[in-house]
């Protein structure tokens, strides 16, 4: 299904969240506090879009998706790629300074294993920053935005996108997501410490920073 997206998918992207995607980019480094001589695993990466905005902090930035075809449509980034699958990463222990996965983290077949892995990857000390979608704080705004991902989402993606019925999907699967307080209780089982988080857009999105315990 990502590959059928990847063409077109950082313009849908864009278009879908009415150019909200570059803050909730640079939202993200920013949390995760990168600098130089920081070594930075960015999952899910897709077209590296999110790697590349990464590594303007003078980290050394690895982007790794389970999408040959997502990886393939962001070739011309200058940053290094490698194919992975999240529950099962291929590399060693400690190995990263930090850790990020945005907007992919319900894509993953088991998201505890995916954090779990994470975190086994991960330094002692080191940072998680999870960017996903999640529950609008205001009811009426809630409300508002389901409409939104149920009727208007598929026909703009009708629009603008390679594959329009991957979208269907995509607004199924943010409506079943977990609030804010169950996903922070979900990364803490993973073997997160201080997990908190911050909304973004209305909580549209929210930022969940953790540390290796």
């Amino acid at each position: 299904m990502f590959d059928a997206v990847a063409r077109r998918y950082d313009i849908t992207n864009t278009v879908l969240s009415l150019g909200q995607d570059r803050h909730w980019r640079r939202a993200t480094r920013a949390a995760l506090r990168l600098g130089p001589g920081d070594t930075a695993l960015d999952l899910a990466a897709g077209t590296s879009v999110s790697t590349v905005e990464l590594a303007t902090s003078g980290a050394w930035c690895l982007a790794a998706d389970f999408s040959v075809g997502m990886l393939h449509a962001g070739a011309a980034r200058p940053v290094p790629k490698v194919a992975a699958d999240a529950t099962l990463l291929p590399f060693a222990d400690a190995t990263f300074d930090a850790v990020t996965i945005s907007f992919g983290l319900r894509n993953v077949v088991d998201p505890d294993a995916g954090l779990r892995e994470m975190a086994r990857v991960t330094r002692p000390g080191g940072r998680l920053v999870v960017c996903e979608f999640s529950t609008p704080a205001l009811p009426v705004f809630s409300t508002a935005y389901k409409e939104y991902l149920m009727t208007m989402l598929p026909r703009v993606a009708r629009a603008v996108s390679s594959n329009p019925e991957a979208y269907v999907y995509l607004a199924e699967s943010i409506r079943a997501w977990p609030d804010q307080p169950a996903l922070a209780r979900r990364i803490e089982r993973a073997g997160w410490g201080t997990v908190r988080w911050r909304n973004l857009t209305g909580g549209i999105v929210a930022l969940h920073a953790a540390v290796k315990s």
